[in-house]
């Protein structure tokens, strides 16, 4: 469909989930993308990496869509991007920060002659088709996190992105609260907001008051080794840690590629240029325990990432009993495992945890539910339209903002495709919305026989079969929870399969193969209680 004279907006990603951000507005038969994210997989796609939004609505009208305008660097983001934004056929947008990262990206996949990446170096306004867009920097935990005012005939729309108050930033200048309320003052029809914390009843904090916190943690270990993990590209908190580093005496050393890689896109765009000058690992391990300050990725539990080769000792730095490792950043949900897993790896070699909960070494990225009302008080839009949450927090966000005076609140999710103006917010359909997968090198959807197949060799293994041209079977078997029994399972297994295919009447070889397939996957129930996948294959003269 092409959009009339009209303003509609769709999310083919990042409503009614955390990441994989992908939100588009449709205005006088054109498209706006806005954000191109993904997410990282888990349990329920084994052998995934990464999981995308399926593009499939908007691949089918990329005559029409007139670019994507990316908020920051995150990867949910514009994790996409390498993916599809070649296929998509249209110039990226980005401010310089995040356009280093996006290029360092596209370089990696060789496409960097092939997709257009436009630096937005400024705050003016630019046209996309009846779209005009504007930068307008928040606070966020990266740098040039930015919200979007989008102008269209038919009303501005606020799109938030990710971001917070913060009244001491360390990186950047957001926004002020005079220059959004001004904006109020000439009317917003639609606040496009991120609800990821709307259940916070506090602000999310200052990253002036993490430096004082991690200080004080760092000098209250004096002589001790310290390692801190934080999110690589809290460029603030870099700076921050480097502030700490200089002013408790200690050397800096940085474990991480992503670390490395977010070092030179901040000095490139003119951030982090105080940042002490950082030693090798070998060095670090022969300064005395209480002159080294360690950055560190694997906070969020990342088996190769640099902190859990160091918990297992298969990192060239080590930590011994007394040592410290601050956990400055917070639990992403589902990582909960993974993140106990490291800390009791380190537990149990008696080195001192010290997460959020015990100091002030973290502060969020997202507002609290009194930065959300501040946002709407200065904005005063006709609509609230959550995004970037879970269904549970956008609708809690929808009606934080009735509460607040706020005229309209339209809750949505992936696929549904929404009429802000005129005489919005309306629901006008659904499109597909699904999700894709990298399944090695090759992008799969989410719910495709492949994985489907995986799940269940997953829950219950598998059982092959083969029957030779003489009549001889051969059974076989991976993932079933038998030992000692195992080859009696198989031999009566085989003697099962050999009397079931006697008993065909037919020479059929689909009638062989059900009843040999049926009679292997009984006796595997028989001895393990577990209904694997069968494999039967035979062999014909």
């Amino acid at each position: 469909m092409k959009p009339g004279k009209e303003l509609l907006f769709c999310a083919l990603g990042g409503s009614g989930e955390i990441g994989m951000n992908v939100n588009l507005y449709g205005a006088d038969g054109k498209w706006l993308m806005v954000d191109l994210g993904m997410t990282f997989s888990d349990p329920e796609y084994p052998g995934v990496e990464l999981v995308f939004a399926d593009l499939e609505f908007i691949e089918e009208r990329t005559d029409d869509l007139v670019g994507i305008v990316l908020t920051h660097a995150h990867e949910d983001h514009i994790g996409a991007v390498p993916y599809f934004a070649e296929e998509l056929g249209v110039p990226l947008y980005a401010t310089p920060f995040t356009a280093r990262l996006v290029r360092g990206k596209l370089e990696e996949a060789g496409l960097l002659d092939r997709v257009e990446l436009k630096v937005i170096d400024h705050l003016d306004p630019f046209q996309l088709g009846p779209f005009t867009v504007q930068y307008l920097p928040l606070a966020h935990s990266i740098a040039e996190g930015n919200a979007l005012l989008i102008d269209t005939p038919y009303g501005r729309i606020f799109h938030t992105g990710d971001w917070k108050l913060d009244e001491d930033p360390q990186i950047g200048q957001p926004t002020t609260a005079e220059e959004l309320t001004a904006i109020g003052d000439e009317g917003v029809l639609a606040l496009v907001c991120d609800s990821t914390n709307v259940f916070n009843p506090e602000p999310s904090g200052s990253e002036g008051a993490v430096y004082r916190g991690l200080l004080e943690e760092v000098k209250e270990h004096a002589g001790r080794r310290v390692l801190v993990t934080t999110f690589a590209s809290n460029v603030a908190r870099l700076q921050t840690l480097g502030r700490v580093a200089k002013a408790t005496g200690r050397r800096l050393c940085v474990a991480g590629r992503s670390l490395d890689r977010i070092i030179a896109a901040g000095q490139a765009s003119g951030y982090l240029k105080d940042l002490p000058e950082t030693v090798d690992f070998d060095t670090a391990m022969a300064l005395p325990r209480g002159e080294v300050l360690i950055l560190a990725t694997g906070g969020q539990g990342e088996p190769r990432a640099a902190l859990a080769r160091i918990a297992n000792g298969n990192h060239p730095i080590s930590l011994v009993p007394g040592d410290v490792v601050l956990f400055s950043s917070r639990q992403i949900p589902g990582n909960e495992l993974a993140i106990g897993r490291i800390q009791n790896q380190l537990a149990a070699q008696d080195i001192t945890l010290v997460t959020d909960r015990q100091s002030l070494i973290h502060v969020s990225g997202h507002p609290g539910r009194p930065e959300l009302e501040a946002l709407y008080s200065w904005l005063r839009p006709e609509i609230l339209m959550p995004v970037h949450g879970e269904m549970r927090h956008m609708r809690e966000q929808a009606r934080l903002g009735l509460s607040c005076q706020i005229p309209k609140a339209i809750v949505q999710k992936n696929g549904d495709l929404v009429r802000l103006a005129p005489d919005g917010p309306a629901k006008m359909g659904e499109v597909r919305a699904g999700r894709l997968v990298l399944d090695g090198d090759i992008i799969a959807p989410a719910d495709g026989e492949a994985m489907v197949m995986r799940r269940r060799l997953a829950h219950n293994g598998v059982v092959t079969v083969a029957v030779t041209p003489s009549g001889d079977v051969r059974v076989a078997a991976l993932g079933l929870p038998l030992e000692e029994d195992f080859a009696e399972f198989i031999e009566e297994a085989q003697g099962d399969v050999a009397k079931a295919l006697k008993a065909v009447r037919t020479g059929d070889p689909a009638d062989r193969s059900e009843a040999a397939r049926l009679a292997a996957r009984r006796a595997a129930t028989r001895w393990s209680g577990k209904k694997p996948q069968v494999i039967v294959t035979l062999f014909e003269d």
